[in-house]
């Protein structure tokens, strides 16, 4: 059964992202219950990797929600986030009827829903039933479009010069995450609710790893969370391995079956979690296989 917005309570919410396989603490369930409470967006701060798009997935899936996602980048601009018009049905459609009709009704007609392409942002105020909107990666654009965002994110309306104002039919579950690649306005932050992810602690990732790749072993999955925090560490490494490889790299040992941290092991697969040349030389010239190895494996 998915959560009732109208009737949600913490106990519920918690519940329901421990069944998804979501593995949260209070640091995260409460920012994200207020959000939900409040009708507010929810944005959602930390390093690439942590779990921060996975959230919008989570609340899709529990609400039985549709996912929408605007992924951001840089040169985004309001056309490619909110809609365009369908010029070639315009086209076509002044060339079917410009001799036959006034052209002030033609000009109505074409400026109508049926000649506009939606995109993310405008699907999610006309959707009937509640989605949840995901505004990824919102660090990558600048400032001319986060000022663009505060009528989205405050009213939940756009303004279409042609069509007048379009009002949320359902407010949307918004969240939006940033990689911290720049700060974000306070004007933007103001019509939010803040939640920093920073990386699992060695005992969070033992249960994450539990819940999403259930068939290793407790011995490595101890040492896998302990491996990882270790190389997360490492003062030069450019990117910090994500929760994901964390994950790939217990998959992958399953599949070999190995059942303990090996410093032949740790070598064969450090493509799992290390993903460019210089933080696997990085890694190699400050801990090593065989010290990784040993540390993973000093407490069992």
């Amino acid at each position: 059964m998915p959560l009732d917005y109208d009737k949600l309570t913490l106990e519920a919410l918690r519940e329901a992202f421990a069944k998804d396989g979501y593995i949260a603490g209070e640091n995260i369930l409460v920012p994200v219950y207020l959000a939900l409470q409040l009708g507010k967006p929810l944005l959602i701060e930390g390093e690439p990797g942590v779990g921060k798009t996975e959230i919008a997935k989570v609340l899709a899936r529990v609400f039985s929600a549709e996912l929408i996602r605007l992924q951001c980048y840089e040169g985004l601009d309001e056309n490619r986030a909110l809609y365009e018009w369908n010029y070639q049905r315009q086209l076509l459609k002044i060339q079917i009827t410009k001799d036959r009709l006034d052209p002030e009704e033609v000009e109505q007609d074409l400026f109508s829903e049926e000649y506009l392409l939606t995109r993310p942002l405008l699907k999610a105020l006309l959707a009937e039933k509640r989605p949840v909107l995901l505004i990824d990666e919102v660090d990558k654009t600048d400032a001319e479009f986060e000022a663009f965002l505060f009528e989205v994110l405050s009213d939940f309306q756009v303004s279409i010069p042609e069509l007048g104002t379009v009002t949320a039919r359902q407010i949307p579950i918004v969240v939006l995450t940033s990689n911290r690649s720049r700060e974000l306005s306070d004007g933007l932050k103001r019509r939010c609710i803040y939640l920093y992810i920073d990386f699992p602690s060695v005992e969070r990732e033992v249960e994450i790893i539990r819940a999403k790749v259930p068939e290793v072993g407790e011995v490595l999955r101890r040492q896998l969370a302990r491996a990882i925090h270790h190389v997360r560490e490492l003062p030069d490494m450019r990117k910090k391995p994500s929760i994901a490889e964390t994950l790939d790299w217990a998959r992958a040992l399953v599949a070999m079956d190995v059942e303990r941290l090996e410093p032949k092991v740790i070598e064969d697969t450090i493509n799992l979690f290390l993903k460019n040349k210089d933080d696997i030389e990085a890694f190699f010239k400050e801990i090593g296989a065989e010290n990784l190895a040993r540390l993973a494996t000093a407490e069992g």
